[in-house]
Order: C-alpha cells, then structure tokens, then sequence
C-alpha cells in the first residue's frame, strides 16, 4: 500500500471535529473535520467527515453522509448591498459601515431515521420529515414530507419509500422514541414492515 495514502488516511482520522454551542446525545458521533454550530443531535445519529451543520437540530437515527452542509446564514437582499460589512456582528472582512439588522439564522430541522446522501445542501429553515431519504448531490431548498425520496438540483420528489399505510403506521408507532429495551425486542423485525407490524399486533 502507498506509504502517503496511508499516513494521508491516519492525518484524516486524527483531525476532530469541531462543535461550537452544540448538543450532541453520548450515543451519537460527529466525524473528523466536520463542523457544527448552535445545533442539538439526538441519540444514535451520526454526522459524517467534512460537513458543515449550522443552527440545525438533528432527530434520532440519523445517518448523515461526508460533505453535507445543513442550514446556515442569511443575507438581506433587500437592502442596497447584501455584504455583511452593512450589518451588525462580525465578519470575516473585520469591517462594519453600519451596524444594521442582520437575517436571524432560521432553524433547519432533520427529522428521525433521515437518511441524507453524500454531499447534500439543505437550505436553512428547510425541514426534513422523518423517514425521509436525500440522493447524494441534492440541493434542498424546500421542506420534505415524511418518508419521502427526494434527490436533484434542486431536490424534487422521486417516490415515497412505503405505502400510505405502511407510513400511517410508522409515523403512529414512533418507534425512534421507543426505550431501547423496547427496540433491542423488536429489531429483528426491521427489515420488514409488515413483520413488526404483526409482531406488535399479537403482542397486544
């Protein structure tokens, strides 16, 4: 194996990442060189390597892909210049003219089991449903029903992952918000629906 891949791969695994005014469930991971800010990230989801997540709060079971970037700033187009030297708060530039109101940062919320793809943008203020599915390469700029696939430039819908029943009952039984003595019994039911549907049926 090449001697520079290799030390390239243990450089990348040793650098950490970084969490400013953050949230993050023990049970969940945020991966080396990615950054978050002002978001929460609840139990067993994981954020991949490279990705820049921004005033956002992330339900349970998540699976966020490398390169994604998830909500972030503003900018006022209304005003003469959108530039942040003509705002309050600082800037990269270190130059202010007038201190005028900055955009709030809007919060961008990912719902429970989102799976989002490899280099997904989501504009700020979006709001992922849960069970929702994100192609790798999307741009979101609008909200996303619950366990809906959506995937292109900008994101549309493709298809839904169940049908209108099967989403009925998953969205009703909520199983991300189940104890985990509850889904450790009925995990091996998960690889079919209608399985874990029965299986909770007869145990009434």
């Amino acid at each position: 194996m090449n001697l520079r891949f290799v030390i390239a791969k243990i450089i990348e695994k040793t650098q950490i990442a970084a969490l400013k005014n953050c949230t993050v469930d023990k049970r969940s991971k945020v991966c080396s060189r990615s950054r978050a800010y002002d978001t929460v990230i609840n139990r067993y989801s994981y954020v991949g390597s490279n990705c820049t997540v921004i005033n956002t709060v992330i339900g349970k079971y998540c699976s966020i892909a490398d390169g994604c970037i998830i909500g972030g700033p503003q900018h006022h187009i209304d005003y003469v210049s959108s530039s942040p030297v003509f705002h309050e708060g600082r800037n990269s530039m270190k130059k202010v003219y007038y201190p005028h109101p900055a955009v709030e940062p809007p919060v961008t919320v990912i719902g429970n089991d989102v799976w989002l793809g490899n280099n997904v943008i989501i504009k700020g203020g979006c709001t992922i449903g849960n069970g929702a599915v994100v192609g790798m390469g999307s741009v979101v700029t609008h909200d996303i029903p619950d366990y809906e696939v959506w995937a292109g430039n900008p994101a549309r819908p493709i298809r839904k992952r169940f049908d209108d029943e099967t989403i009925r009952f998953l969205s009703d039984i909520r199983w991300w918000d189940w104890e985990e003595e509850k889904i450790e019994k009925y995990a091996k039911y998960f690889n079919d629906p209608a399985a874990l549907k029965a299986a909770l049926e007869e145990e009434k």
